[in-house]
This record gives structure tokens, sequence and C-alpha cells, in this order.
């Protein structure tokens, strides 16, 4: 109830902005370089680091922040979420939420999730697809006007696939109504208008769909969406989960491979050589019950799927595939935000064996790598935009403590200090 009540205070009064800030942090992550640091004050000018360190003067009339028993680091990144989509669970098909459900009802949807990110500490998302027509790029907009709270968002507008979007045996007197959701392209020539039509509507990202079907794009369709996609400075994304399309997709030099629960160490290592991103989207065990257990979109069983998931995850660590966080989490649990359910994946990263401070580092650096923005984000460095968390425990020694985090500013805005709030009171 006392959390309740504080985001709700701080959803009233807004937060709060000041042009010149001064943290004093009892310890600095930074994940990138490995560091922890003690001591140090890092000032914050507009929104932007100016300086850090042990011995840094605070400037007459900053705003002074007491965080000298917290644990400072960047604020997390979710590399592939669906802020507007709520999927409903059971023996509903598929495309029951987009059929369901207006627009302008799924893009509250998605201000709410943001809202409630941002609060939790992800300050940074990349929404890839299933945004009903555009409404995620009015959720960004919303944000970025300042009318709601919310984390930076880069969005992909209608996800790119082969016939059929990711539909299956819809009869034909339904019509395509899949096209709500999704650019239906065949051939290089329509691939590279959807990826076109995506880019004039503001899609930071191009987001293409390979093995939903049992036919899937060629080398030269992909690569089509690629070139066309790089030559406006815009990233690529592709869902699949292996085999022969998943081999296409890396030879088409494709920037990140979402899931990939079937890669082999073949693929794996193909993807470390180019350099190309495992979003890897690692469902922990009671989310596959959820959304799998009665069938569900997975072609295999909770259990079975469970297993791979951190098997594949353990190899790819090991094989030293750049890893981005992304959780793709789509369902509701009375009781709990769609933000507790993301730090749900914190037990699977264990569980594959990968050391505390690269899950920090898969969480925040590595996906500010993937979504372009590593010069601005990601780091707690002079230079990069104060987009930052707090943290009573140190994470390093428990990466559970990220469920901890009382404390969040995104650049110029502090959106949480919940240590004020208590002195207050």
């Amino acid at each position: 109830m006392k959390a309740l009540t504080i985001t709700l205070a701080l959803l009233a009064a807004g937060p709060v902005c000041a042009q010149v800030v001064a943290l004093r942090a009892g310890t600095v992550i930074d994940p990138a370089k490995g560091t922890v640091l003690h001591d140090q004050t890092i000032v914050i000018d507009h929104g932007v680091i100016k300086s850090i360190g042990a011995k840094v003067e605070v400037p007459a009339g900053a705003q002074v922040v007491d965080l000298s028993h917290e644990w400072v680091m960047p604020g997390l990144i979710d590399a592939h979420t669906h802020l507007t989509l709520t999927e409903i669970t059971g023996n509903a098909p598929f495309e029951s939420f987009f059929l369901k459900e207006t627009s302008a009802y799924r893009a509250m949807r998605g201000l709410h999730n943001a809202n409630t990110l941002v609060n939790a500490g992800f300050t940074t998302i990349r929404d890839l697809g299933n945004g009903a027509e555009y409404a995620m790029m009015d959720v960004r907009r919303g944000i970025d006007n300042g009318w709601f709270v919310g984390p930076n968002v880069l969005t992909t507008g209608k996800i790119i696939t082969p016939f059929g979007g990711q539909s299956n045996k819809i009869p034909a007197e339904q019509g395509s109504f899949w096209k709500y959701e999704y650019i239906d392209a065949d051939g290089p020539a329509e691939i590279r208008k959807a990826v076109r039509t995506n880019i004039y509507y503001g899609a930071d990202v191009i987001k293409l769909v390979l093995d939903n079907q049992s036919y899937h794009y060629s080398v030269e369709e992909i690569r089509t969406a690629v070139d066309e996609a790089h030559h406006a400075g815009i990233p690529v994304s592709v869902h699949v989960y292996g085999g022969e399309a998943a081999d296409n997709a890396i030879e088409a030099g494709v920037d990140s491979i979402e899931h990939g629960f079937d890669l082999t160490d073949a693929q794996l290592k193909k993807m470390k050589d180019k350099g190309i991103y495992l979003v890897s989207t690692d469902f922990p065990r009671a989310h596959l019950d959820i959304v799998g257990g009665s069938g569900g979109i997975f072609p295999d069983p909770p259990a079975v799927m469970a297993a791979k998931i951190i098997d594949r995850l353990t190899r790819a660590h090991k094989l030293g595939v750049h890893l981005a966080f992304g959780s793709d989490t789509v369902v509701e649990v009375e009781g709990r935000t769609r933000a507790d359910l993301m730090f749900d994946y914190l037990g699977v990263w264990g569980l594959a064996g990968v050391p505390t401070m690269d899950i920090l580092k898969s969480w925040t650096s590595e996906p500010a790598a993937l979504l372009r923005v590593d010069k601005l984000r990601g780091r707690v460095a002079e230079g990069y935009q104060a987009d930052l968390i707090a943290i009573p425990a140190d994470p390093v020694a428990n990466v559970e403590n990220l469920r901890r985090i009382n404390f969040v500013m995104r650049g110029d805005k502090i959106i949480r200090n919940d240590l004020a709030s208590a002195a207050k009171n």
C-alpha cells in the first residue's frame, strides 16, 4: 500500500525537474566497464552527466540528492517489449486481442505500462510491434511531449512478414484482418516498400518475422530489408527460433535475432563473428505455464521450453555472443505489475550461469549498443544522459536486488525518489 501511495503521488505531482542536480552516491556501478567505485559525486547539468568522481565539488545552487547508502547504476533497458499488447490466454486464438480492442484503448494500455516500467527502473524500452495501428508511435509522442511519464521509447511500427502475419489458416472469407498489426510483403520489392512505409510513420527499428509459417524469407529478401533500413540508419530485428530461417537471417546481416530458442552452436558462433545480438527473451518456467499451458504459442510444452531456454542462454554466453535483455512479456497476472514479471527473468539468467556483472551489462550497456544509443545511454559516465537508478542493496552481490530499486532519474527529471518520501514521513 505504501508503494502504491508513493506511485500515485508521483503521478499526481509529476517528475521533479531541476537544471543542475548533484547525486551523492555511496557506490557507482558501470557495467560497461565492470567498475565499482565508492563515495562518488555525480553532477548532472540539464540531464547530462557533467562530472563524476570522489572529489567533485557540488555547484552552488544545485539540487543535492543523498544516495550515500545506495548503489547507483545506469537505468535498465528492455530491448523486446509489446506495451500495448496483453495476450488473452487459455483457448483464445492469438488474434483475439486485436479483434476486441481499439487502437485508442491499446495506446492507453501502452501509456500505463510505460509509466509502470519507468517507475520500476526501465528508462529505455524498444517496442517490437503488435502495437495496433501505429499506436505505439503516439505513446512515444505523448511521453516525448511531456504529457505522460515514461521511458525513452523506440518503436518498430508494423511487423513485416510473408503473407499471413503471425496468423495461421484463417478462412479466406474473413479477409486479411491481421494487416491491422502486420504488413504482408513477399519478394524484395514489397519488402522494400514495407520498410519505407514503417520508416515514414516513424519507426526506429524494422522487425521481420521469419519462421511463423512453413515458408520463410530468403537471404535475398532479408538482405533487402537490411539494406533499406541500414541506409536510413535503422537496425533490423528478426523473430526466428532457428533452422534455415535463422541461417538466412545471419547470412543477410541482421542486427538482432529475437528468441532463437533452437539456435545451434555453429549459428551462435556466426552471430558472434558478425556482431549480431541475441535478444533472448528467456521466459521463466512459471510464465511458460501461463502462456503455453494450453497448447499456447510455443512448439514445445513448458517443461521442455524452460530447459531449452536455459541451455541456449548458457551456450550463447559461453560462446561470447552479444546478449541484450528482452522480456517479450505480454500477459497480466493479478497482483503483479508487468515490471514484476520482467524481473522474474533474472532467475533464468542465474540458472544459466551468467555472472551478475554480465547480467547487469546485458540489461544496460549491451542493449544500448544494439539500439544505437550507446553514446547517450547505458553508462554512468561524463557526457551521458542521466538515465540512472539507485538500489539500497548491492546488485553485483545479488542481482535479485534489482527488484528493490527506489530511485529513478531519466535525463533532467527525477521520476522516483522513495528516500525523499521516507524522509518526509
